[in-house]
């Protein structure tokens, strides 16, 4: 999931969407919350969240906030260095305000703001921001994707647009300026993966006119923008693709071509690099909010393969094998199980979500309303991207939710796993979760905030309540339920293994092939993006599990209580959540529902 489509290079510094530690405190008792305190506290929040979207002006555009639709952020080295001071300052004002003049929810949003204020300088201070090029989230692919999150509603719109493209050769110089700092004091990507994201610059760079990734919003303008707006703009944004945005990439293409992709680094893992363990200690922190060590995620990853192999062994028994080894082989090459065409893949994924619709009510009270598309990856990242990936629409409604699926190579993509897939990045998952999120009365930061744990434990949560509502009716559907929750147990194992124990590549796909959850290319796609983005992958089981957790304790202590509508409305009415403030939320509302409230 990708949600919006912001690097980790463009928002850093600007800690809305960073995630934060177990380490943030419960709220304090309250004694005497102070009216003029409170109001003073959200100026400042409000203060502090100008300044995201005024230096992260593609967050602004992701949430349907258009003041800064015609720039990109500042990379340069002096921008980033100059956010310190102002970060510094932030915390240092947030910090000043005592918690016990706060109401609970004012509390909440204090600990996380400070928290986040300290990650964000914690990243600046690792140079998180010298790897700005890489086959997964690189700046270089960062430009044209967004164009998917950019209205095209206006002839004002269309002119932002412009002056973004004319302002793209600025923000190639400065990820190249980053690139070179981070080859010089030796935080590099793996070669072999910078050279995959050679050819993406490449294949960027070739297309002219229409056919650049850049050139789809003039294809088709809509009836609101005047005839004669379309005929100059297409002709300025046709010509500033060809005259802007392409030789810029070309230069990118041959600043890497020239010796920067060759001096990636040999290892996989981040721990070859200077301060390399403390760097994924951080990401561990950030992505994951627990305090967890890489050896207990590693443990936990092999217990819960163990256990769902398990499971998957009882359904190879029900299909009539003899055993999870017969199955696996029968499935790699039954014809029936893969797709035909590209568009046969994008079809299920509608059908999955047109099912679980309706039956949302039963488990939820407050379903949102924001629309929701399927669409297909762009052509020229299909090589390195995952099967599916979700991203935001606007608050407002105005831009639906959208489901990006890769069809690429479809023959070798199976159709098993796809229902659990829909439920992950639809319904009941990201897109559910992250609309309810837009929609909470709470203050901006917190609902556009994305705590990785939270937010993708939700979705792998949301896989298994398909389970419950009835669906994976067709056995080889629910094995491919249960390849989803293998892919999340691989990944602590794998991502803990390169990063922590050193393994290599081979030693990766090795385990993966021992303990396959999807199909070849994706378990390709699937080890560089664990090399490439230490700590992400480790979010979804861990906070799966965290939510299964409360939930067993709230059916445990609350007996016939226990309402599951009103268990998910605690877990979603918060926003996205540091995993233990969550848990403190589901404690007080268990308290609140034994005392009668």
């Amino acid at each position: 999931m990708k949600s919006p489509r912001l690097s980790r290079l463009t928002l850093l510094g600007f800690g809305c969407l960073l995630g934060a530690t177990t380490a943030l405190a419960s709220p304090a008792p309250v004694a005497t919350p102070d009216s003029k305190v409170a109001t003073a506290f959200d100026k400042l929040l409000d203060e502090e969240w100008q300044y995201q979207l005024r230096n992260a002006p593609e967050l602004a555009t992701s949430i349907g906030d258009y003041r800064y639709n015609d720039r990109w952020s500042d990379l340069s080295l002096a921008h980033i260095k100059g956010s310190v001071p102002v970060l510094t300052g932030y915390l240092k004002r947030f910090k000043a305000i005592k918690p016990s003049s706060l109401d609970d929810q004012r509390q909440i949003s204090r600990a996380m703001i400070i928290q986040q204020l300290q990650d964000s300088l914690e990243g600046i201070r690792l140079k998180t921001y010298e790897m700005p090029i890489d086959q997964m989230n690189g700046a270089q692919l960062e430009y044209p994707g967004f164009v998917s999150s950019i209205p095209f509603d206006t002839t004002k719109h269309y002119e932002d647009y412009l002056a973004r493209l004319r302002a793209i050769p600025k923000a190639i110089d400065q990820v190249i300026a980053l690139a070179r700092l981070g080859e010089k004091d030796g935080l590099m990507p793996p070669r072999f993966l910078l050279e995959k994201a050679e050819q993406q610059v490449e294949q960027i760079a070739a297309p002219e006119g229409e056919k650049s990734p850049f050139g789809e919003p003039v294809t088709k303008f809509p009836a609101s923008v005047p005839a004669a707006d379309q005929l100059r703009l297409r002709k300025a944004i046709l010509a500033s693709i060809d005259h802007d945005v392409r030789p810029a990439y070309q230069r990118l293409a041959a600043f890497m071509k020239q010796g920067y992709a060759a001096h990636g680094r040999a290892q996989e893992g981040v721990w070859a690099l200077p301060g390399g363990d403390e760097l994924y200690r951080y990401d561990i922190r950030t992505l994951t909010t627990t305090t967890m060590t890489p050896k207990e995620i590693h443990q936990l990853g092999l217990d819960q393969v163990a256990k769902i192999e398990g499971e998957m062994a009882e359904i190879a028994h029900k299909l009539g094998f003899a055993d999870l080894a017969a199955l696996r082989a029968s499935v790699a090459k039954d014809p029936k199980l893969y797709a035909t065409s590209r568009e046969q893949i994008i079809d299920l994924y509608r059908k999955y979500i047109a099912q679980m619709e309706p039956a949302l009510t039963r488990y939820f009270d407050k379903i949102p309303t924001t629309k929701l598309e399927v669409r297909p990856v762009e052509r020229y990242r299909e090589a390195e991207a995952a099967g599916a990936e979700y991203h935001q629409g606007t608050p407002d409604g105005s831009r639906p939710g959208i489901v990006f699926v890769n069809t690429g190579d479809y023959a070798k993509r199976d159709l098993y796993t796809i229902e659990d897939t829909a439920y992950h990045e639809g319904v009941p998952g990201h897109h559910f979760q992250i609309s309810t999120a837009q929609s909470l009365p709470l203050p901006p930061f917190r609902q556009q905030g994305f705590y990785n744990a939270y937010i993708e434990g939700w979705a792998l949560y949301a896989e298994g309540l398909g389970k419950e509502l009835g669906f994976y009716k067709d056995l080889y559907s629910d094995y491919g339920r249960l390849n989803g929750e293998l892919l999340r147990a691989d990944r602590l194992v794998l991502d803990t293994g390169v990063h922590d124990l050193h393994w290599t590549r081979a030693q990766m796909l090795e385990f993966f092939h021992a303990h396959p959850p999807t199909s070849e290319p994706d378990m390709q796609a699937e080890t560089d993006r664990y090399i490439v983005w230490p700590g992400q992958a480790l979010g979804y089981m861990l906070g799966q599990q965290t939510i299964l957790r409360l939930r067993e304790k709230a059916k445990t202590e609350l007996g016939a209580w226990f309402d599951i509508r009103k268990f998910h409305d605690v877990v979603l009415s918060g926003g996205a959540l540091p995993l233990n403030l969550l848990a403190d939320r589901v404690d007080a509302w268990i308290r609140d529902v034994k005392a009668g409230k």
